[in-house]
């Protein structure tokens, strides 16, 4: 689709992992994957870890589509469910809502001094739904990269695989994160947390995400972590997640669900002009 008229988005971030949001449920867009590329591209285009569209739903209060920069599109973004979420109740005047995805459906409440907080619902932990290409103990992977081993997996909506690290600041992220992103054990790639558990309560995390790359932050991705280092007894089952971008309350709670708290944040808002889509090759 290359639009022909304006599009008004809104740049937002959750502890800078940051969004393009477009409103289609009063101005229709869906945009291929050069267009999305296009659109992400930080030096051509706007600028995002990940673009979303927020779309009407008949059992929720909206329904929120999540494509990559590189215009792939996944299940689920915790960072950006508080975003919309934010959003909504800005829209409604409620202080909940909820949220429909491809990951599932989501309950989001407003909190203390502007931060909100997602009930991301149950961990998956069965290897055919993280998924896994064989069987395996997702507690405790039999797998290995680069001399970082025995990594948990939970899926929270999304793949990850949680490398458990004893510094997680001299991980070299960069080189490694996409050759586990595509390794065959994972054949709906992966996201990759590096975790150095600093206490009971707080742990240090990194994140390489899939079709993303390296984010200030990934809210799925602390959920993750959390249970993962739980699961194990490293932690309680209520820490602070410190991200790049900064802290979230991540808590795997006794009815099993798991709970987000952090900040969305607005950045700023504009039109995309349809002469941004020139460029492009012809859909």
């Amino acid at each position: 689709m290359r639009p022909d008229r304006p599009i008004p988005f809104i740049k937002m971030h959750g502890l800078g992992n940051d969004f393009v949001v477009l409103d289609a449920r009063r101005l229709p867009v869906r945009l291929d994957t050069a267009a999305v590329r296009l659109l992400g591209d930080r030096r051509l285009g706007i600028g995002f870890d990940q673009m979303i569209t927020i779309e009407g739903s008949d059992k929720a209060d909206a329904f929120m589509r999540i494509h990559n920069a590189d215009g792939s599109e996944v299940e689920s973004c915790g960072n950006a469910t508080r975003c919309i979420a934010s959003l909504l109740m800005q829209e409604t005047g409620r202080d909940a809502v909820t949220i429909d995805t491809l990951g599932g459906w989501l309950e989001a409440k407003s909190g203390a001094k502007g931060q909100v907080s997602v009930n991301m619902g149950e961990p998956r932990l069965s290897w055919q739904d993280i998924p896994l290409s064989r069987a395996m103990d997702t507690e405790t992977l039999d797998y290995s990269f680069a001399g970082y081993d025995k990594p948990g997996a939970v899926n929270v909506g999304n793949p990850h695989v949680v490398f458990f690290v004893a510094d997680a600041e001299a991980v070299p992220l960069a080189e490694i994160g996409p050759k586990i992103e595509h390794d065959p054990l994972f054949p709906q790639r992966i996201n990759a947390e590096f975790a150095q558990v600093l206490d009971r309560g707080r742990i240090r995390m990194r994140v390489w995400e899939r079709g993303a790359g390296i984010t200030r932050a990934c809210g799925t991705g602390a959920c993750a972590t959390l249970v993962a280092a739980a699961r194990r007894g490293l932690t309680e089952r209520k820490a602070e997640v410190i991200l790049d971008g900064g802290p979230l309350t991540i808590e795997w709670a006794a009815d099993n669900h798991i709970y987000m708290t952090g900040p969305a944040t607005e950045a700023f808002r504009g039109e995309i002009p349809p002469s941004f889509w020139t460029t492009l090759e012809p859909a």
